[in-house]
């Protein structure tokens, strides 16, 4: 264990560059730690503090921009791809979504204190459109804050932490097996917590052809869109009711969706989250209501526009703010 802390000690900078990269890039190994020890270290220099600082920044502002500019290039399929190897499915795209269309480029301020919400976050603006100026001011100030309260909390405990490196040094071997097991029990617990949340929502799916052969019968099913409204006014498939916002707010949405008599040919619920997430958690909420006929829609309105079957657009004149002036299709009459 003593040569890993000496490793830290002689290449504290090298190593917080590249693990803040890779972390920001999307991969499961915690960057805070090594901040917050890394801060612990050099906490005797106030020169070498904004040093760190700047280097962590630098590192996470790189990652940031590569997502950023992927989202830009490449729309919703960047987000799905983010979410699949994500070990926090719950944090994913509609999540997101919801948070980014409510906040906009401010919520980059907190989103690297969010697990599963930073890079998607990054993708989302360049997906969305937001400004690279306006993206890279308010992620590096984000990123300034989490960088800055992990090494203040290194420097304000910086005697603690030195005696926690000292008890593990003096471990030795043991010491470093202690560090590898807790890091192995981060990951178990958060795989665990992936694979139980897929279990939880496995139901009988509609593919894109079985729903599209529906609207070829007339046999109409209620189709929702369960993403946010911004996602939506965007592009959604014809007929399809945005999920409002009240009727995320509780399992009474037996409440003010139409009476099940008026939903013949069921309802369908799609998506943009891999494994169709989002749209299988109101699924499950809706079964919870009352409503026996619900499907979740497999790929989501990605899979449908992949068929090269219609999506629904705003019209070309829009008003000032960039919104489409036609109204949504209410869910409720």
């Amino acid at each position: 264990m003593a040569w890993l802390v000496d490793l830290i000690r002689e290449f504290g900078f090298g190593i917080v560059f590249l693990n803040v990269l890779i972390e920001q890039l999307g991969a499961p190994i915690p960057a805070y730690p090594v901040l917050v020890i890394t801060g612990a270290l050099e906490g005797a220099s106030i020169v070498r503090l904004l040093m760190l600082v700047g280097i962590a920044v630098f590192a996470a502002l790189i990652a940031d921009v590569i997502w950023y500019r992927a989202g830009k290039a490449y729309g919703g399929a960047v987000l799905g791809r983010i979410c699949r190897i994500s070990l926090s499915p719950d944090a994913c795209i509609r999540q997101t979504e919801s948070v980014y269309g409510r906040w906009g480029p401010k919520s980059l301020l907190i989103a690297k204190f969010v697990p599963g919400f930073a890079s998607i976050a990054s993708a989302l603006a360049g997906t969305v459109g937001t400004p690279l100026s306006t993206f890279v001011l308010f992620d590096t100030l984000g990123a300034l804050i989490w960088v800055g309260s992990a090494v203040f909390l290194g420097s304000l405990f910086s005697s603690t932490v030195q005696d926690l490196l000292d008890v593990l040094t003096a471990l030795g071997k043991w010491g470093l097996l202690l560090v590898l097991f807790v890091f192995a029990i981060f990951l178990l617990r958060k795989w665990w917590q992936r694979t139980r949340t897929l279990r939880s929502l496995k139901m009988p799916r509609i593919s894109v052809p079985e729903l599209a052969g529906l609207f070829t019968q007339g046999l109409m099913p209620t189709v929702i869109d369960v993403r946010d409204a911004t996602q939506y006014k965007r592009g959604h498939i014809p007929g399809a009711n945005l999920w409002s916002v009240r009727s995320r707010q509780g399992d009474k949405a037996h409440d003010f969706l139409l009476p099940q008599q008026a939903h013949p040919n069921g309802l369908v619920v799609y998506c943009d989250c891999p494994h169709e997430i989002s749209a299988a958690r109101i699924a499950k909420q809706l079964q919870r209501a009352g409503f026996t006929n619900v499907r979740p829609l497999v790929g989501g309105l990605q899979a449908w526009s992949a068929a090269g079957l219609d999506v629904a657009k705003p019209p070309v004149d829009e008003s000032p703010e960039g919104e489409s002036t036609k109204a949504e299709a209410p869910l409720i009459p």
